[in-house]
């Protein structure tokens, strides 16, 4: 029951967001096509009852415009343009329910999977809710042996298909980036923690390309020159927030960043091969002349 009202809740805004201001008259039409509905029609008082749920829930507002009709959409709909973690809630449960409503399509829909995000995602984010410190077993690519310690879990991040916790590990007083699929056991130590609330997980990978966070890697500007098509998924996908394309050519086009160039970055620049060339920082540009040069020595 539970879960045929979340997905009814998800139903509806996902309506009233696509549709961008609707009647109640076409909202229950479009109810009685869908299969949750058993052909039967939407009471109004549900369709109230529903709307009071999805603001306590997700924090969403749908209201009424009166003097267009009486026609209902979505009061905060910019923050869910955003993107953020409603904007991920509700696109991943829309996609299930298009998917639930054509069986026929279940095998020609592949979703990319993420290690041990099931096995241990829950558990931390109830943590993170009640402020629970954790006793997590460790197993790091490097070290040679599995280590426990104590963490206080403050966020979680999603990156190249994998799940990272990021808490303070109590013992080194110091926040540390815990890959969950390297997690070999979790439980509650019955201690509690408060999260402080000046704290802020935007802010604390705001000049981060991906997950590392390096104290001798201050952020600094960095230019690429990006050649041919390559440009369009720049475009349509920046590698960060601060991405500017300061200069466009025929040929090719210069994308400009503010940023700490670690490891992950690096790897992101080799990734892409020939197509991308790193005008500055010069110690960046040495570097992947470096990673070429090996990579000529192994060949």
């Amino acid at each position: 029951m539970a879960k045929d009202l979340f997905n009814r809740y998800i139903w509806l805004v996902d309506t009233i967001y696509q549709a961008d201001g609707i009647t109640f008259e076409e909202i229950n039409g479009k109810w009685m096509r869908n299969s949750m509905s058993y052909g039967e029609g939407l009471p109004l008082k549900t369709f109230h009852n529903h709307r009071k749920a999805i603001e306590e829930i997700f924090d969403i507002n749908i209201v009424c415009d009166r003097k267009n009709g009486y026609r209902y959409y979505i009061e905060n709909i910019d923050d869910l343009r955003k993107g953020g973690i409603r904007t991920w809630l509700l696109n991943t449960f829309a996609v299930n329910n298009i998917i639930n409503e054509s069986h026929q399509l279940k095998r020609r829909i592949i979703f990319e999977q993420i290690p041990s995000g099931q096995k241990f995602l829950s558990a931390l984010i109830e943590a993170m809710r009640d402020g629970k410190v954790m006793e997590l077993q460790y197993k790091s690519f490097w070290r040679q042996d599995k280590y426990t310690t104590e963490v206080e879990p403050y966020f979680v991040k999603v990156f190249r298909q994998r799940w990272y916790l990021i808490a303070r590990n109590v013992r080194k007083d110091a926040l540390r980036i815990y890959a969950l699929d390297r997690f070999i056991g979790l439980k509650q130590t019955g201690k509690t923690f408060v999260y402080p609330n000046d704290f802020d997980p935007e802010e604390y990978f705001r000049n981060s390309f991906g997950i590392i966070k390096e104290d001798g890697c201050p952020p600094e500007t960095v230019t690429l020159k990006v050649f041919g098509t390559q440009r369009e998924y720049f475009r349509t996908l920046p590698l960060h927030h601060s991405q500017e394309e300061s200069e466009t050519e025929e040929e090719y086009s210069v994308f400009r960043y503010r940023l700490s160039p670690t490891y992950d970055f690096i790897q992101e620049i080799l990734s892409h091969g020939c197509e991308v060339e790193v005008l500055s920082p010069a110690h960046l540009r040495d570097r992947i002349r470096m990673h070429a040069a090996a990579i000529l020595e192994r060949g």
